[in-house]
């Protein structure tokens, strides 16, 4: 495989000091592969050919004019691509619809990372009921009562919807809370659609962790992501602080439980969260946190991803 296509948002929409993505396409480019870079929207179904409008860029590491489109072109994709599905959720019909495309370029020899069907099958809130002896308390309903009833029997819980990122729409709610019915009504559009409770875990304050899966095998560090002073959750893009730390024993049992199930399905990076020694979801999409672990750390986990690629 002699290119590297990125299917992403905006790239001139990232920062690049904290985007995981980017920390994959430098990697790229210093092994001397061409570094294309494309949208969900630019991907083409030509009878049973993926193609792609393509746009070759050089990048250079700092914060700003990091990037230079050199070339642009329009053309099938297939053995000579390697492939990265990096869009963000939500995992919404447009973005099933460009895993479905991309199951083309499987189809004629090119590799995607992670395989478009394993986007598919492993919803990030929904796969970790794959390893219910890990998990916390947790239910998955659209019954506004039964998930009431959920919080009234642990007197606190958290609840969030199956297609979101970074935080967006989770609540911690109590027993007493006079907005409960409310939230519930939201969550669920009424009872229309599935939402996920899961006990409350006192943990979250020692951070949420972020583990990196690279082809099923633990990076030795996660990123202890702690909350700010006005928010209950952990993530980065709320204001949460990240923190890196050694992986303990028992992170280490849950990433070498999940990692050769991913692998088996075709997920080479993953992302793990971790509270209280609970694993409370399985990013797959666009698994975050390598330029900050690279950085206190001094290692290079987008090489070792492409080292694995290359075993």
């Amino acid at each position: 495989m002699n290119q590297a296509v990125f299917v992403m948002d905006a790239l001139e929409a990232i920062k690049p000091v904290k985007d995981t993505t980017f920390a994959l396409m430098l990697e790229a480019q210093r092994r001397g592969l061409p570094v294309w870079y494309a949208n969900e929207r630019d991907l083409t179904l030509d009878g049973g050919r993926c193609t792609a409008r393509l746009r070759r860029v050089e990048l250079v590491d700092r914060a700003d004019d990091f990037f230079a489109v050199v070339e642009e072109t329009h053309r099938p994709l297939g053995a000579d691509d390697l492939v990265f599905m990096r869009s963000d959720p939500p995992v919404d019909d447009t973005y099933i619809y460009a895993t479905l495309l991309l199951d083309r370029v499987v189809a004629a020899g090119g590799r995607v990372i992670n395989r478009p069907d394993a986007l598919r099958g492993f919803n990030e809130k929904l796969a970790i009921a794959r390893f219910p002896e890990w998990i916390p308390d947790t239910l998955v309903s659209a019954d506004m009562q039964a998930l009431r009833g959920f919080v009234e029997a642990r007197e606190r819980a958290v609840i969030k919807p199956l297609d979101g990122m970074g935080g967006h729409s989770i609540f911690v709610v109590s027993s007493s809370d006079p907005n409960l019915s409310v939230i519930l009504e939201t969550l669920t559009d009424q009872g229309r659609k599935l939402a996920m409770i899961q006990q409350y875990l006192p943990g979250i304050a020692d951070g949420d962790k972020r583990i990196l899966l690279v082809a099923g095998e633990p990076v030795p560090y996660m990123l202890a992501r702690i909350p700010g002073e006005k928010d209950f959750r952990g993530n980065l893009a709320r204001g949460g602080r990240g923190e890196g730390r050694p992986l303990t024993a028992a992170e280490r049992a849950i990433a070498e439980v999940v990692g050769p199930v991913l692998v088996e399905h075709g997920i080479d990076f993953a992302g793990l969260d971790v509270i209280d020694g609970k694993l409370t979801e399985i990013n797959v999409t666009s698994p975050t946190c390598v330029r900050e672990l690279d950085a206190q750390f001094g290692i290079n986990i987008a090489g070792q991803l492409f080292d694995a690629l290359e075993r």
